[in-house]
């Protein structure tokens, strides 16, 4: 089993990728910013995952445990810090010509509606074609499963891979 070194700490997070749900614990140096670091340089190949367990929504009953997962961070198309962790938003809330869109965005078998940042100058479309990053945020996101009718997790900032997902306006 790991054993933690001294600049060092553990975050309880989700991960998502098309077949199945995980959750478990990331090591990251103390001062990393958890809740945005896929988006960032020092992003690892295989995400380690501690204590994981792995829930497949095809077969919700059966979960799986691993002392510890990696998984490729390529195949991930969702991730956030788990319940009860301080999650500070990514964002000036005071920065000029931004707005908050509402969208429903399809991970999978996940269904996450929250909103998304984007300029005022502009629409979801428009944004979405125009990003030229891998991950986009989240913000009060609401996460159910179409096969987990029992599934209801919140969190106030996820992110999700552009390349993994489906954006929906909601009215």
């Amino acid at each position: 089993m790991y054993k933690l070194k001294p600049d060092e700490k553990l975050t309880p997070v989700m991960v998502y990728t098309d077949a199945a749900v995980f959750n478990g614990s990331v090591v990251t140096k103390k001062i990393a910013r958890v809740n945005t670091w896929l988006r960032t340089e020092g992003a690892p190949t295989f995400l380690r995952l501690l204590n994981a367990q792995m829930i497949r929504p095809d077969n919700p009953d059966r979960i799986i445990k691993f002392d510890e997962q990696f998984i490729p961070v390529p195949s991930i198309i969702g991730f956030h810090v788990g319940q009860g962790i301080e999650n500070e938003v990514d964002y000036d809330e005071h920065e000029e010509n931004r707005m908050m869109e509402h969208v429903k965005v399809v991970l999978g078998s996940f269904l996450v509606e929250g909103k998304i940042r984007i300029s005022t100058q502009t629409d979801l479309n428009s944004s979405i074609e125009q990003y030229r990053i891998a991950w986009s945020s989240i913000y009060h996101a609401t996460i159910s499963n179409f096969y987990l009718s029992k599934l209801n997790i919140q969190t106030e900032l996820m992110l999700v891979r552009h390349e993994g997902v489906s954006f929906g306006i909601i009215g």
